[in-house]
């Protein structure tokens, strides 16, 4: 698969979705990892950085299911999650560290110890940080620390709709909206629970309001669609402008 390069940044930032670590129909877990290595390998070759930041997916929610019936304090519910988006991180870690790539052997801690370590990596790999904020929120607060102009949000979901498209069969794709559109959608200043989800977790919305961040949402099992998308190339999926 030929990947983009010529319009590579010095320094992006990821948010992967921690179901994208999850074998289904449709979904080549192999060929993914494949696919994002090559990827990887390309944005190497060029001198770029790459921030990931690895969602929590199954195992966060099979964790705080297994305990939610005897912790009622939801930051400790959190800290479950937290440790599932470690075990994430580690994985890409380890899978990108094995086919040779330049990447940061620690998982931070905070995206000011992350920016740290990519200074001296192409790549850095890391998950959840404080309690009450989801990986959206981490990888946007990384993009400003890392001065990088948009967050990429790489889920199982290919655009923002208008609704949830779980729930709701007339979902509206939208594949041009702006932030303060978005807020609405994602129903900013609404308490998050933990292991919810959502395309875009609110926090991560209100930091790229403030810090003028723009997003990116797509389909991140089509290795392809993510590399356009670094690339700034036209992409499939939804482009979030400032304004």
């Amino acid at each position: 698969m030929p990947f983009l390069r010529n319009a590579m940044v010095k320094s992006q930032i990821v948010a992967l979705g921690g179901s994208l670590l999850k074998t289904r129909e449709g979904h080549d877990l192999d060929r993914w990892f494949s696919e994002l290595v090559d990827l990887c390998k390309s944005i190497q070759e060029s001198n770029g950085k790459l921030g990931f930041v690895i969602g929590g997916g199954t195992p966060a929610r099979y964790g705080i299911n297994l305990a939610k019936s005897s912790i009622s304090d939801s930051k400790r519910l959190d800290l479950i999650g937290i440790a599932a988006t470690k075990l994430n991180a580690t994985t890409i870690q380890q899978v990108l560290i094995a086919n040779g790539l330049n990447v940061s052997e620690i998982i931070p801690n905070t995206t000011i110890e992350a920016k740290q370590l990519l200074s001296n990596h192409n790549f850095v790999c890391m998950g959840g940080t404080t309690p009450g904020h989801t990986t959206d929120a981490v990888a946007t607060r990384m993009a400003v620390d890392c001065e990088a102009q948009r967050c990429v949000i790489a889920t199982d979901v290919p655009y923002v709709y208008d609704k949830d498209p779980h729930k709701f069969a007339d979902a509206i794709a939208l594949k041009s909206l702006n932030l303060a559109q978005l807020a609405k959608i994602c129903r900013v200043g609404e308490e998050f629970k933990p292991g919810q989800s959502a395309v875009i977790d609110p926090i991560a919305v209100s930091v790229a309001i403030e810090h003028s961040i723009e997003i990116s949402v797509l389909d991140g099992k089509n290795i392809r669609i993510l590399s356009e998308a670094l690339s700034g190339k036209s992409f499939e999926g939804s482009k979030i402008s400032i304004n």
